[in-house]
Protein backbone atom coordinates (compact mmCIF):
# COMPACT_ATOMS: atom_id res chain seq x y z
CA UNK A 1 0.00 0.00 0.00
CA UNK A 2 1.34 3.71 -0.79
CA UNK A 3 1.59 6.34 1.43
CA UNK A 4 2.83 9.77 2.51
CA UNK A 5 3.51 8.78 5.78
CA UNK A 6 7.44 10.44 5.52
CA UNK A 7 5.62 13.16 3.88
CA UNK A 8 3.15 13.99 7.14
CA UNK A 9 5.89 13.00 9.27
CA UNK A 10 8.67 15.33 8.30
CA UNK A 11 6.14 18.26 8.23
CA UNK A 12 6.15 17.73 11.88
CA UNK A 13 9.82 17.66 12.16
CA UNK A 14 9.43 14.34 13.49
CA UNK A 15 12.12 11.63 13.61
CA UNK A 16 11.20 7.77 13.05
CA UNK A 17 12.47 7.16 15.99
CA UNK A 18 10.09 10.06 17.60
CA UNK A 19 7.22 9.01 15.29
CA UNK A 20 7.53 5.14 16.51
CA UNK A 21 8.07 6.32 20.29
CA UNK A 22 4.51 8.29 20.00
CA UNK A 23 2.86 5.21 18.56
CA UNK A 24 4.61 2.92 20.45
CA UNK A 25 6.29 0.84 17.97
CA UNK A 26 9.72 0.67 16.74
CA UNK A 27 11.77 3.07 14.02
CA UNK A 28 12.23 0.15 11.76
CA UNK A 29 8.25 -0.69 12.22
CA UNK A 30 8.05 3.18 10.72
CA UNK A 31 10.71 2.61 8.30
CA UNK A 32 9.30 -0.63 6.71
CA UNK A 33 5.52 1.23 6.63
CA UNK A 34 7.46 4.65 4.52
CA UNK A 35 9.34 2.23 2.41
CA UNK A 36 6.02 -0.18 1.75
CA UNK A 37 7.76 -3.65 3.06
CA UNK A 38 4.87 -3.64 4.88
CA UNK A 39 1.47 -2.91 6.01
CA UNK A 40 -0.01 -1.09 8.69
CA UNK A 41 -3.05 -2.73 11.18
CA UNK A 42 -6.12 -1.02 10.69
CA UNK A 43 -5.25 0.46 14.20
CA UNK A 44 -1.74 1.53 13.84
CA UNK A 45 -2.98 3.27 10.76
CA UNK A 46 -6.01 4.70 12.30
CA UNK A 47 -3.31 6.22 14.99
CA UNK A 48 -1.01 7.60 12.59
CA UNK A 49 -3.56 9.64 11.00
CA UNK A 50 -4.25 11.01 14.45
CA UNK A 51 -1.33 12.07 15.06
CA UNK A 52 -1.41 14.00 11.89
CA UNK A 53 -5.13 15.44 12.16
CA UNK A 54 -5.79 13.70 8.95
CA UNK A 55 -8.02 11.03 7.34
CA UNK A 56 -6.24 7.39 7.11
CA UNK A 57 -7.36 7.78 3.11
CA UNK A 58 -4.85 10.99 3.25
CA UNK A 59 -1.66 9.37 4.48
CA UNK A 60 -2.49 5.92 3.02
CA UNK A 61 -3.54 5.50 -0.41
CA UNK A 62 -5.84 2.52 -1.19
CA UNK A 63 -5.50 1.14 -5.20
CA UNK A 64 -7.78 -1.44 -6.22
CA UNK A 65 -6.18 -4.62 -6.15
CA UNK A 66 -6.21 -7.39 -8.93
CA UNK A 67 -6.32 -9.59 -6.34
CA UNK A 68 -9.87 -10.61 -4.94
CA UNK A 69 -10.68 -9.04 -1.35
CA UNK A 70 -11.93 -11.94 1.16
CA UNK A 71 -15.81 -10.83 1.12
CA UNK A 72 -15.64 -10.91 -3.02
CA UNK A 73 -14.70 -14.34 -3.01
CA UNK A 74 -17.03 -15.38 -0.22
CA UNK A 75 -20.18 -13.74 -2.45
CA UNK A 76 -18.41 -15.74 -5.84
CA UNK A 77 -17.52 -11.91 -7.61
CA UNK A 78 -15.69 -12.65 -10.67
Amino acid sequence: MKNKLKKFRESLGLTQEQLGELLGVSRQAINAIEMEKCEPSIWLAYDISKIFHSSIEEVFIFEESERKSRAQQSRGVV
